[in-house]
């Protein structure tokens, strides 16, 4: 059992920056492919970034160049910095585990998940 939460969201203006932060508790969080997801309102939610040890990491093509994610094992967290933010960015930010094999994209596949937090970006 992995317990993930998140935090670090918040109101910030059109091109600014966020760090968001997601801790893990009561698992092999070492192990997790460690993903970023967003939902917004009146959309489906939809994959972010992902970060798999020895493997590299992944990006929606909306966020790639934009967006970074990371993770601290030792500190059992993992970030998504965000740049230059943009009002379409508004969204809820959740961060999942997947110990199991399947596509970084599904969020199916993932196993545990956060509860999420609040990005908003004004124009």
């Amino acid at each position: 059992q992995v317990q993930l939460v998140e935090s670090g969201g918040g109101l910030v203006q059109a091109g600014g920056s966020l760090r968001l932060s997601c801790a893990a508790s009561g698992g092999s969080f070492s192990r997790c492919v460690t993903g970023w997801f967003r939902r917004a309102p009146g959309k489906e939610r939809e994959f972010v970034a992902a970060f798999r040890r020895g493997r590299g990491t992944y990006y929606a093509d909306s966020v790639k160049g934009r967006f970074a994610i990371s993770r601290d094992n030792a500190k059992n967290t993992a970030y998504l910095q965000m740049n230059s933010l943009k009002p379409e960015d508004t969204a809820v930010y959740s961060c999942a585990c997947r110990l199991n094999s399947g596509s970084y994209y599904d969020q199916s596949s993932y196993d545990y998940w956060g509860q999420g937090t609040q990005v908003t970006v004004s124009s």
